[in-house]
């Protein structure tokens, strides 16, 4: 067989799968609820490593690992980060299970094994197509925030019960749910009786 006969077949073969998994997918629904296939999540991830920059991919934290650095780290993804990805980073929750894809367990490999500079670009830049903001000022080079959650997702393995007690003082609150702490502890300290 010649070798241009050899491509063109391959190249139908490709095409024909494409389709098919198209129909399938369609047939199936776009429906948020479901687990990404094996296809796609492997697309998924090697987009996101062609969409970090080299130099990007390859930076080192420059922030050092002190007990304050983490605290504050720990504060900030507790008010800013734990609503989709949980104070624990097992991504458990109402709303990092109804995104599509789900918001992964940072403490698994999948996360702990990608480079401070995947982690820090993800942070930064977002990702399209997902459910991850991008949360780096925009034309900023260095943002110290963002190389500081590197730090605590790095920590978040070996995270443990009081520092999780300390995140959920800081995790948002709606109106409400401020209101009916303070009724609550009025009923309790007995100036509410009711």
């Amino acid at each position: 067989m010649k070798p241009w006969k050899a491509v063109l077949l391959i190249l139908v073969g490709l095409a024909i799968l494409f389709v098919a998994y198209g129909v399938l997918l369609v047939r199936g629904g776009f429906s948020a609820k479901d687990q990404p296939s094996a296809v796609e999540a492997v697309l998924v991830r090697a987009t996101r490593r062609m969409a970090t920059p080299r130099a990007m991919k390859d930076a080192k934290n420059p922030i050092a690992a002190t007990p304050e650095t983490l605290q504050e780290a720990r504060r900030h993804f507790a008010d800013h980060c734990a609503t989709c990805h949980a104070n624990d980073g097992s991504g458990q929750t109402e709303i990092g299970q109804s995104l599509y894809p789900k918001a992964p367990d940072m403490r698994l490999a999948a996360t702990q094994n990608l480079t401070d500079g995947e982690i820090y670009s993800i942070i930064h830049n977002g990702i399209r197509l997902t459910g991850m903001p991008a949360w780096g000022p925009p034309g900023d080079d260095r943002d110290d925030d963002s190389w500081k959650l590197v730090l605590f997702i790095r920590h978040l393995p070996m995270l443990t019960a009081e520092e999780i007690k300390d995140m959920q003082m800081y995790n948002p609150k709606s109106e409400v749910e401020r209101r009916e702490e303070e009724q609550e502890q009025e009923f309790l300290n007995g100036t509410n009786p009711k």
